[in-house]
């Protein structure tokens, strides 16, 4: 089959009504909890994922899917209106974006940003259509040692891409893979770690711990706060942008566009590490560096387009290498395993319509997106008035929900309870949670990976540097770290996250 006849396969699959009604519940969803700050949609793909259990797959994997790139149309919406990200990646968006507003220009700002992130999605779909089949192939080939190599290199990524110390990224990333070594070891039977804990046989629960670090500890943090944010009182009726805002705006959308496809992809990239990354590209390449924090219109386009191309291609390494890219595709992980379905390099052989009905989906998606957000400013507007002591009770109850639904044992509840005041910890000692998760997901997957090189190599560990994509992969990783370890570049990344008064 050629690629007009997978698209031709996908957009049936897609225009199912069951799929197409999932596919707009999605994205709704998506937008309205990226625009209600706090629980995320990693808190909300936890609540809705039960749910899914009586749905076919392709409906189920699509609605998650939109949830996840909804998000990022709706966080923007916060950050520029009241300076508060609905979504982590939009905390980029917060520093330009909240400028522009009170300049005026929410309404330029929100629409630039709807625009980016709809040009951005529609690009990085079209990559994950052309490059599916090629990285399938390629990844037919990879063998164990170029796994864990593979893996290495995210985490590396993660380091690299994120704010903050290299140091603190660095402890967190060994934090992270310390806790994925909780549980019952493969090999040989024996409980590592649990403290005679039967809860722990089989390592921390994801959800639990993924929800704590995210979603409590940012109402944590929202506690502490004692002055309420209230909508910013604006005209947001012209939202459509200038000539010359659009011309300002242009490569910067382009760039994002193709640095968030790229970061995306990468095994620890995604919309986070995109947005970021975006935004020190910017502030590097204007001709104007000192506009930056002061209502620069390329620090919100860029970053925009960046967060959503990063992560709709942060599906790539999940579906075509069974591998999650962030703590978000890990739960598509869990979606697709409990549907009775492996993801990996057979997926697209073995579920033809699911592949290609996600992949087309995120056309009509990103299409459903656009008509949502611009018209419907002022529900997300309203939906911000919602005073905090009814809406931070209400995430933590929804989260719980969701994370007590999966296995129905408390001590699920536990773990979140424990991970939210341990994110909230670590927020306060200036730690991103990111490298943290990213080593916790990814860590159990290296050792199975490195631990079956050793087994096949006959414990000769010279093995990863005598295969030729794992070698490359290392190399990589290395010029990566020295890079990010070179004090001026470092002083750098520190920069570009200053938000100027």
């Amino acid at each position: 089959m050629d690629l007009f006849a997978h698209l031709s396969l996908g957009l049936e699959t897609v225009f199912q009504p069951i799929n197409l009604l999932f596919c707009f519940l999605g994205v709704f969803l998506g937008t309205a909890i990226g625009v209600l700050p706090g629980i995320g949609p990693l808190g909300t793909i936890a609540i809705l994922l039960p749910v899914t259990f009586g749905f076919p797959p392709e409906a189920s994997l699509i609605m998650l899917a939109g949830i996840y790139y909804g998000a990022q149309y709706g966080g923007s919406t916060t950050a520029i209106l009241i300076n508060l990200p609905g979504e982590a990646s939009s905390a980029v968006t917060a520093i330009d974006g909240y400028q522009l507003a009170r300049q005026g220009k929410a309404g330029t700002a929100l629409a630039l940003a709807a625009i980016g992130s709809f040009i951005a999605g529609c690009f990085a779909t079209l990559l994950i259509a052309i490059f599916a089949i090629p990285l399938t192939m390629l990844a037919l080939k990879f063998t164990p040692p170029d796994y864990f190599s593979l893996m290495v290199l995210g985490l590396v990524a993660s380091i690299a891409l994120a704010h903050g110390s290299v140091l603190k990224g660095i402890i967190m990333i060994v934090f992270g893979l310390l806790l994925g070594t909780v549980g019952t070891d493969l090999y040989t039977g024996q409980a590592r770690f649990t403290f005679g804990m039967f809860d722990l046989a089989e390592g921390i629960p994801i959800l639990g711990f993924g929800v704590g670090i995210y979603a409590l500890s940012e109402i944590l943090k929202g506690l502490e706060d004692e002055t309420p944010r209230e909508p910013l009182k604006t005209n947001i009726s012209a939202l459509l942008p200038s000539r010359r805002d659009l011309r300002e705006a242009g490569m910067p959308i382009l760039r994002g566009t193709f640095l968030g496809s790229f970061l995306g992809i990468l095994p620890g990239g995604g919309a986070m590490l995109s947005s970021f990354a975006s935004y020190m590209v910017e502030k590097q390449v204007s001709k104007r560096p000192e506009t930056f924090g002061r209502g620069a219109i390329a620090g919100v386009a860029g970053p925009e387009s960046a967060n959503n191309a990063g992560a709709q291609t942060s599906f790539v390494p999940m579906l075509t290498l069974g591998i999650p890219s962030n703590p978000l595709m890990a739960l598509m992980v869990g979606a697709l395993i409990i549907q009775g379905i492996t993801p990996g390099p057979n997926l697209i052989n073995e579920q033809p319509s699911l592949f290609w009905g996600v992949i087309v989906s995120m056309w009509i998606g990103n299409l459903m997106l656009v008509v949502l957000n611009l018209p419907l400013i002022g529900l997300w507007v309203k939906l911000l008035s919602v005073r905090a002591n009814f809406l931070y009770p209400a995430i933590v109850g929804f989260s719980a929900i969701g994370v007590y639904s999966i296995n129905e044992n408390p001590f699920d509840l536990i773990v979140m309870s424990v991970s939210g005041a341990a994110g909230y910890a670590l927020s306060k000692l200036d730690c991103e949670p990111a490298p943290l998760l990213l080593g916790f997901v990814l860590g159990p997957m290296m050792e199975v990976y490195m631990r079956r090189t050793m087994l096949l190599s006959g414990g000769d560990a010279s093995v990863f540097l005598t295969s030729p994509i794992s070698l490359g992969l290392l190399i990589v990783s290395a010029i990566v770290l020295v890079i990010v370890l070179i004090p001026s570049v470092n002083r750098r990344r520190a920069e570009v996250f200053v938000e100027e008064d």
